[in-house]
């Protein structure tokens, strides 16, 4: 009976989730939905074939514009949701379920908790959404400082113009200030290069914000080839940034990054030298 009543009792009913998840650090990736980008679908695969390089399993959780509808059960059991779509992929189909979890000061940050805990088993929580979605999920979240949103653009004027839009949204509401840049285009277009200067340049002049890093995906791809070293940095740097165990000597880029910078906008990669690019976005 001493035994008894000298065992502590948990404080509510998620005391035990929160013990189950106290060792386990979830790598958290917003990626900002473009219903303007034709070629959405493959760069997200793209994306998750490089987090499974890593061992990482991913949970997709599908919120965006063109995503489905969730099931019925999603209001009483979330993990009924999910659909297992490889070993190291997970889909939820969660378009306007966010906003099923909006509290009294605008944010939804505990449907993210939600989706962990109907996951337990993932490594990457993969949120496709649009920016004010991503605002409300992130704006007053504990994750926020360890978050780098992912744009996605091609190279057509309509869907970097979507970008550049969404990038001062995220940062103007929600104070994330730094973004990475996924670029659907053909392997050897001429204006890829350009459209991520001149997103960069707005980026600074506008925003205060920096556009840390941009990898270029040929649509034409197939998801299952083994991701270029460029899209390998960028998974391996969002993992660190999100865990928290970037160094003081990893806080430079590599050599061979594409990372943008001023005056002389210099890519890492090519060495080339580019006219500093034109204010607008396309």
């Amino acid at each position: 009976m001493q035994e008894l009543i000298s065992r502590p009792m948990p404080l509510d009913q998620a005391d035990g989730l929160r013990r189950l998840f106290a060792h386990k650090r979830v790598c958290m990736v917003p990626v900002v939905s473009n219903p303007n980008v034709a070629f959405g679908g493959v760069m997200l695969e793209r994306l998750c074939t490089a987090f499974a390089e890593h061992g990482k399993h991913t949970l997709v959780v599908d919120a965006s514009e063109r995503a489905s509808e969730p099931f019925e059960m999603a209001a009483i059991d979330l993990s009924a949701c999910i659909e297992k779509l490889s070993p190291q992929v997970s889909y939820l189909a969660a378009r306007g379920l966010p906003l099923r979890h909006v509290n009294a000061a605008g944010s939804t940050a505990s449907f993210l908790q939600a989706a962990m805990q109907a996951a337990p088993g993932c490594d990457v929580l993969l949120v496709h959404a649009s920016a004010s979605d991503l605002c409300r999920l992130f704006m007053r979240s504990g994750d926020a400082t360890s978050v780098r949103p992912l744009l996605l653009a091609d190279d057509r004027p309509a869907s970097v113009t979507h970008a550049f839009a969404a990038m001062k949204l995220l940062t103007q509401r929600a104070g994330l200030v730094v973004h990475d840049l996924l670029l659907g285009a053909a392997a050897h277009s001429p204006r890829s290069e350009r459209i991520a200067m001149q997103l960069a340049t707005c980026a600074d002049d506008f925003l205060g914000a920096v556009l840390r890093d941009w990898v270029q995906i040929d649509p034409a791809t197939d998801a299952r080839e083994a991701p270029t070293p460029e899209l390998r940095r960028l998974v391996r740097e969002q993992l660190r940034s999100a865990l928290g165990e970037t160094t003081l000597a990893e806080a430079a880029p590599p050599a061979a990054a594409r990372t943008l910078a001023r005056p002389t906008h210099t890519t890492r990669a090519t060495g080339r030298s580019n006219p500093a690019p034109a204010r607008a976005a396309h």
